[in-house]
């Protein structure tokens, strides 16, 4: 059954190793953690096929009758759903010798869910193994935390996203390949959606407003960063659909829908936001590692005609200030609810105020 594990998903030697030695003794609980995108989802389905034991294909599939699956509709887990769990908790295996509760995106508990999943954690039934997998540890509470076996998921190496790039786009251009494998940044998740031509769109977009920050005499910031937010929100209407899709055919009340809608546009609109000020700082940090002579290092591997021609010596200083007032803006927005707009637009007249002294006309 360690085989499973294996072959779920690559690399993550560590979680692998703690999690095939879990097989013979298994705990009662245990926390998946580490960033979106790397495999925790995979990871727990096949670690739960492996506890269930016979037929793993059942499992895989999530159609064994030992195997319990709650995952956020939107971007909160309520109580009620917990409780549902809970009271399938306390009902004996049916065909293995336990059962096993898949709870995915555990980080996204309210307060009243979690306590009400606590009491299960801290007396669980003998025959029970609970999962919880989340991209992050924060906003579960210690109590949570210390009564689960932790096991850590890292981002996935460069190789290992080429080769998954590689199988779903084999007839992209090698250079575009290693774009995208860099910019999806160790995560899986990121590489289905930079392969959606929307994505590429938006992405084109956005290196086009990096460039006009140093190369256009007009350039007007605001135009900038409604660029960047329309991106943002055109994401966010494809997750809206998306979730339509999956809501298709449940009957939940009308107040109910909106909201879990209204829910996965802001996650994604957020979501998409933040990926975009890491490509613009890629960006700036591109023009640094051209400059030095290294263009080997640029994560925009298939613009690298246009990073050549505008890594000049004179920029270098500017860009280097650019990538850091990005970055620094990416981390106000992933700690704080800012006015996303009055920030990026203040975000750009800064750097044209930094790159101003080497802009020219196209």
């Amino acid at each position: 059954m360690s085989d499973l594990l294996t072959e779920a998903v690559p690399e993550q030697a560590e979680a692998k190793r703690l999690l095939a030695a879990a097989l013979a003794e298994p705990a009662h609980a245990y926390l998946f953690h580490g960033p979106p995108g790397v495999g925790k989802r995979e990871l727990a389905v096949a670690f739960g096929a492996a506890l269930l034991g016979g037929d793993p294909g059942r499992a895989l599939r999530r159609a064994h009758p030992d195997l319990y699956v709650l995952e956020p509709l939107g971007d909160q887990i309520r109580i009620d759903p917990i409780r549902e769990l809970r009271r399938d908790l306390h009902m004996r295996p049916f065909e293995a010798d336990r059962r096993v509760y898949l709870v995915f995106h555990a980080h996204l508990m309210n307060e009243d869910a979690a306590d009400a999943l606590l009491k299960d954690l801290e007396e669980p039934p003998d025959y029970a193994t609970v999962v919880l997998v989340a991209n992050e540890l924060g906003p579960l509470p210690e109590t949570i935390r210390s009564r689960c076996q932790l096991v850590p998921f890292r981002r996935l190496s460069e190789r290992a996203v080429r080769a998954e790039v590689e199988r779903r786009a084999p007839d992209l251009d090698p250079a575009e390949q290693r774009a995208i494998s860099r910019l999806a940044a160790g995560r899986l998740d990121r590489v289905e959606r930079l392969l959606d031509p929307h994505a590429a769109a938006r992405r084109a977009a956005l290196l086009d407003t990096a460039r006009a920050v140093y190369r256009d005499p007009d350039f007007d910031a605001a135009a900038a960063a409604g660029t960047v937010l329309a991106g943002a929100r055109e994401r966010a209407g494809e997750a809206r659909a998306e979730l339509e899709t999956r809501l298709e055919g449940l009957d939940l009340p009308a107040r109910e829908l909106d909201q879990q809608l209204k829910r996965a546009a802001r996650g994604a609109e957020r979501e998409q936001l933040l990926l975009a000020l890491e490509e613009l700082a890629a960006w700036f940090r591109d023009l640094i590692a051209v400059a030095a002579g290294a263009p080997d290092a640029a994560v925009h591997a298939d613009r690298i005609e246009e990073l050549t021609s505008d890594a000049t010596p004179e920029r270098l200083p500017a860009a280097e200030l650019a990538a850091e007032r990005v970055r620094a803006l990416w981390r106000l927005l992933e700690e704080l609810n800012l006015q996303a707009n009055l920030a990026l637009e203040a975000l750009f007249i800064e750097l044209r105020r930094a790159l101003a002294v080497t802009a020219t006309a196209r």
